[in-house]
């Protein structure tokens, strides 16, 4: 009786398929559609960039930041001396500081001269 019901179960959802696989015809619209979306992540391409490439009106790609602020940077990256989001960059190395997890002094002295940007990286963007 169970091989009854299989069989009937497979004459139900039959799969059809085709005769095989075969290559369709390329076309130079489909050509210049692909060359389209290749470049779609380049600066000043027609398509319109994904909100997770663009952060405070300016691409992501294009930020020019300096070796001052590169440090800031790992300093976020690093999560060994805590979380960054919700708290500024002075803050958080004040926190490290008291926990005795030896912050780097080089981003103590940039944050304190205030030339550099206060919040983390990921702040507004997560």
């Amino acid at each position: 009786m169970a091989s009854t019901a299989s069989r009937d179960m497979k004459g139900f959802y039959r799969q059809k398929k085709s005769g095989g696989i075969t290559k369709g015809k390329t076309s130079k619209a489909s050509t210049s559609k692909k060359q389209q979306s290749k470049s779609a992540t380049t600066l000043g391409s027609d398509v319109a960039q994904t909100p997770a490439l663009i952060s405070h009106g300016a691409l992501d790609i294009n930020d020019g930041y300096d070796e001052n602020e590169s440090v800031l940077r790992q300093f976020d990256m690093n999560m060994a001396y805590g979380p960054c989001l919700g708290i500024d960059r002075l803050a958080r190395w004040e926190r490290a500081q008291k926990l005795g997890l030896n912050p780097p002094k080089e981003v103590e002295t940039l944050l304190r001269e205030g030339k550099v940007g206060a919040q983390c990286l990921w702040d507004g963007r997560v």
